[in-house]
């Protein structure tokens, strides 16, 4: 007897976590995004012990931080911060993939850290096509003010990124990156 195979149809948001290709206007996307800058919202509006509820949902692992006002993602859900985490005013996570931090980490004012690229082809931007590749944070790591950090970035542990330095690729173990 042939038993005959559907294929599974793969959502956006499943293409997304796998690093395919994605449609970023996808309706379940839209809600996800809308969904944590609601949270983000409540949390900025009135940041304290008692409102850091609304946010560490949207955590995939979360320990012993400081995350001042500010703070916005696009999902939550793929971020994973490590023991001794601070992160100062105005920092932006765009977790299309995961974002892993280690311990001891520290971030300046006004840090991003991007894992969503997209296509250089104008109609397929048009058309929401995106793509995300992870980014992997070491630990004892300080980014300084205003950094940025792209996709698909590795930061070994113990290094320094300069204030301002836009990171496009990865940064070796204890070494100074000043953009």
């Amino acid at each position: 007897m042939d038993i005959e195979l559907s294929a599974v149809e793969l959502t956006e948001r499943m293409k997304m976590r796998s690093g395919q290709s994605y449609n970023s206007l996808d309706i379940e996307l839209r809600l996800l995004r809308e969904k944590a800058r609601l949270a983000c919202g409540k949390y900025n509006a009135h940041p304290s012990k008692g409102n850091f509820k609304h946010i560490s949902r949207l955590f995939h692992k979360l320990s012993t931080v400081v995350i001042e006002p500010g703070f916005q993602c696009d999902y939550g859900g793929q971020i994973s911060l490590g023991n001794n985490f601070y992160a100062n005013f105005n920092c932006v996570f765009l977790d299309s993939a995961a974002i892993t931090i280690g311990d001891d980490v520290m971030l300046g004012p006004a840090v991003h850290i991007y894992t969503v690229d997209h296509p250089r082809d104008a109609q397929a931007r048009k058309a929401g096509g995106c793509i995300a590749k992870p980014v992997i944070i070491g630990n004892g790591v300080w980014l300084g003010g205003g950094a940025k950090i792209l996709p698909g970035v590795t930061i070994g542990e113990n290094a320094i990124i300069g204030a301002n330095a836009v990171v496009t690729k990865d940064v070796e173990a204890n070494t100074r990156f000043l953009g």
